[in-house]
């Protein structure tokens, strides 16, 4: 058996580098094969000292010749050590690759049941295989530390002779783990000895990088004290040097023990070690975790002043100081000056490092930095749309332009109506650069379009998706009638019945077929305008083709009959709702009943209120106050009163329409004074009837001679201004809609075109 090589550890612990052990024993088993096993044990547990764990790396072994089995137990012994050991293995082929040995370590002196856990937050790796290689690992985008980054296993005689070391290699993990619970110089010399002297450099910074990853900063700092200490005491040429301080730098940002910063660069300062280009690198970074851009833009400036060059690393990271200022803008400048200066070769002069690769790096750099800082615009509850736009636009002079992705992704991050023009712009960037578009982001800006009020808009990206593809969807045609009713809508309510002709034809064009709703809202429209012609040919185009009326469309075209005075036509289209078998309701009612009120047809007004009780229809202050408007357009003033009280009779209030009809009957008819007590009855029932009902009063009352008290009737209400206004030309719309106004004149042809005989 060779000699043990043994780091002792303050934590307990005994790492062996390397054993090798030639065990021959038997063990029972079933299969009747003879093989010769290696094994790793990977863990045990006591020494003489305290409880601990004794830590065998995968280089170890332990060979014996025997018959295969599942497990095995024997005892060794080593100096004043008793381990009782339990192998356990997986055969060839099993799912464990690796065998798991159990030591259960036995002091010949007594010393109880005490067992230490190790820590399930340990050392990175510290507990996995060894490799017998090198291993570089670098602290985030610290490429341009001066040491060789961390590795596992050291060459010693890299750095000269070792003396007493027996291995030429020294294993990092392990020796880190050995100082894993280290707080002072003292723990340190407790575990080294005298052979940390012999140490090379490159240990103490890789384990100090790794202490700061593993966030134990107090070990990094245990090891400065250490070597800080040896170096006033015995002069050892092994001490703090730049390279050991910029990896406890490093050590702070990955552990964001912040406050130790401060005594840190004091140190720097007392041991007379002056920072260089990485130190500062480094500093950058922090100020940056710490949340302050300005201070790591500071130390750039520094950097400068004080002769350094700036490294590839320098520029990264105060683009990176810009990004977390959310200055996009500011990012671009320093990228377009820096370029300008190492095209004119004031850059990258006397360096080893690949400028040109790195400017490119940097192009990349800054174009995802500037789409950072746009989606973070966007997602601000103030608008920064004209900002966002002169980025784009800024970004185009400097050559440097974003993906289709990217575009997409902007596009995406728009969800507010003030986007509107953001969307719009990047939505033409798509289509100008790039061969295609996703349906998805088409989609949203359909929507984006409709919130903001822009139907047209979006009218013409759905137009888009026809002609340039990609070909639209459900929720393509959903969202894009979505809008054309919204459009339908306003011009519904409008009387625009124009645009809404057009809207239909827009519809058939681009292959949505209109349904009733559509239909109907053009039907309205004509009605609230009054016009007839138009209405009747629309309701024959929409029977033409194929869609069914309803009460809607049937009620819009009695209605505009009856303001066209075309009784006789209303009559008709009435028997043929009731032919198609569609069912009356209120307001069809309410028109057929004030229709025969005004040719004076009595008796059938007072059948269609029993039709109407006996389908279950009450008729309400609208349909009595369509009866007494009639009555008082054709002087029937009695008959407006008698129905004014049948309306009281069944328990219905009249509102103002009610007795203004009623006042403007009477006082048209040469009843001032009877129109002049319903004026008071109104005012003390708490209703605020219009100034006409106020003036007709007043010129009724002079006309026929009658006395009326002005003083009781009261002030002159103001003017009232009508709410809808009815719109009939196609620039109200346009002004409405957002529509550009580049249509040619309205042409009757476009509301109905009789089919020929060939079609």
């Amino acid at each position: 058996m060779q000699a043990l090589s043994i780091w002792p550890s303050l934590g307990g612990f005994l790492v062996v580098p390397h054993l090798e052990y030639e065990i021959g024993f038997s063990c029972f088993s079933s299969s009747r094969y003879k093989r010769r096993h290696q094994f790793y044990i990977v863990e045990s547990l006591y020494h003489s000292r305290s409880a601990g764990l004794l830590l065998f790396p995968g280089n170890s072994r332990f060979s014996r010749t025997s018959v295969c089995s599942k497990s095995s137990n024997f005892d060794m012994k080593w100096k004043y050590y008793k381990f009782k050991v339990f192998l356990s293995y997986e055969p060839k082929g099993g799912s464990l690759s690796t065998l798991v040995g159990s030591v259960w370590a036995l002091e010949q002196q007594e010393i109880g049941n005490e067992f230490l856990e190790l820590e399930s937050n340990s050392a990175e790796g510290l507990l996995g295989k060894n490799e017998s290689k090198g291993v570089k690992d670098s602290d985030d985008n610290d490429n341009d530390n001066d040491d060789k980054g961390d590795i596992e296993e050291v060459d010693a005689n890299s750095e000269g002779e070792v003396g007493e070391l027996e291995s030429t290699r020294i294993d990092v993990r392990a020796l880190a783990h050995s100082l894993w619970f280290a707080k002072t110089a003292d723990h340190v010399e407790e575990v080294l000895k005298d052979k940390g002297d012999k140490l090379p450099v490159q240990v103490f910074s890789t384990m100090i990088r790794g202490f700061g990853r593993d966030k134990r900063i107090d070990s990094a700092m245990a090891i400065i004290k250490w070597l800080k200490k040896k170096k006033k005491e015995t002069g050892s040429v092994i001490g703090p040097n730049i390279f050991i301080y910029n990896s406890l730098l490093g050590a702070v940002k990955q552990s964001e023990q912040f406050e130790e910063l401060e005594k840190i660069m004091k140190d720097m300062a007392e041991e007379e070690i002056l920072p260089n280009v990485v130190t500062y690198n480094t500093l950058m970074k922090i100020y940056l975790e710490k949340g302050e851009a300005t201070k790591a833009l500071n130390i750039l400036e520094e950097i400068q002043i004080k002769g350094f060059t700036l490294s590839a690393a320098s520029y990264s990271t105060a683009l990176l100081a810009y990004r977390r200022m959310e200055d996009g803008n500011g990012a671009l400048k320093f990228f377009v000056e820096s370029r300008e200066k190492y095209r004119k070769g004031e850059i990258g002069i006397d360096t080893d490092e690949d400028w040109g690769n790195e400017f490119d790096k940097l192009e990349n750099f800054t174009i995802r930095i500037c789409y950072q800082v746009m989606r973070r615009w966007l997602v601000k509850s103030e608008n920064l749309s004209t900002n966002l736009l002169k980025l784009l636009s800024d970004m185009d002079k400097a050559g440097l332009q974003p993906d289709r992705a990217e575009h997409e992704r902007l596009l995406w991050a728009c969800t507010r109506e003030e986007h509107y023009a953001v969307a719009k712009e990047l939505y033409s960037r798509i289509r100008e650069r790039y061969s295609g578009i996703s349906l998805s982001v088409c989609n949203h800006l359909i929507w984006l379009m409709g919130k903001a009020k822009k139907w047209w808009a979006a009218l013409e990206i759905y137009e888009d998706l026809l002609d340039k593809g990609p070909k639209p969807n459900t929720m393509s045609c959903e969202l894009i009638v979505s809008h054309f009713n919204i459009l339908l809508t306003a011009a519904s309510k409008r009387g625009i019945w124009r645009w809404g002709v057009r809207l239909l034809n827009k519809m058939e064009d681009k292959g949505l077929k209109p349904g009733s709703r559509q239909w109907n809202a053009v039907l309205i429209a004509c009605s609230k305008a009054a016009e007839t012609s138009a209405a009747v040919q629309v309701f024959r185009r929409m029977v033409e083709q194929g869609e069914r009326p309803t009460i809607v469309s049937y009620g819009a075209l009695l209605s505009v009959l009856e303001k066209g005075k075309l009784y006789d036509e209303a009559l008709k289209v009435w028997e043929h709702m009731l032919k198609m078998g569609v069912e009356p309701n209120s307001y069809a009612y309410t028109i057929m009943a004030s229709i025969f009120t005004r040719k004076g047809n009595f008796k059938v007004v007072d059948d269609i209120f029993l039709e109407m009780a006996a389908s279950g229809i009450e008729p309400t202050v609208v349909t009595y106050n369509a009866i007494i408007s009639a009555c008082a357009r054709n002087g029937m003033s009695g008959s407006a009163y008698e129905w004014f009280h049948r309306m009281e009779v069944q328990k219905i209030s009249p509102n103002e329409i009610s007795y203004e009809m009623l006042i403007e009957a009477l006082a048209n008819d040469g009843e001032p004074r009877l129109a002049y007590e319903l004026y008071l009855r109104a005012h003390n029932e708490g209703l605020d009837l219009s100034s006409k009902a106020y003036d007709i009063i007043v010129q009724s009352s002079q006309v026929h001679g009658a006395t009326i008290d002005l003083s009781v009737l009261g002030p002159r209400p103001p003017d009232r201004r009508r709410k809808v206004q009815i719109r009939k030309t196609l620039t109200e719309f346009c002004n409405l809609a957002d529509v550009p106004r580049r249509y040619k004149p309205f042409h009757k042809e476009e509301i109905y075109t009789p089919k020929t005989g060939d079609q």
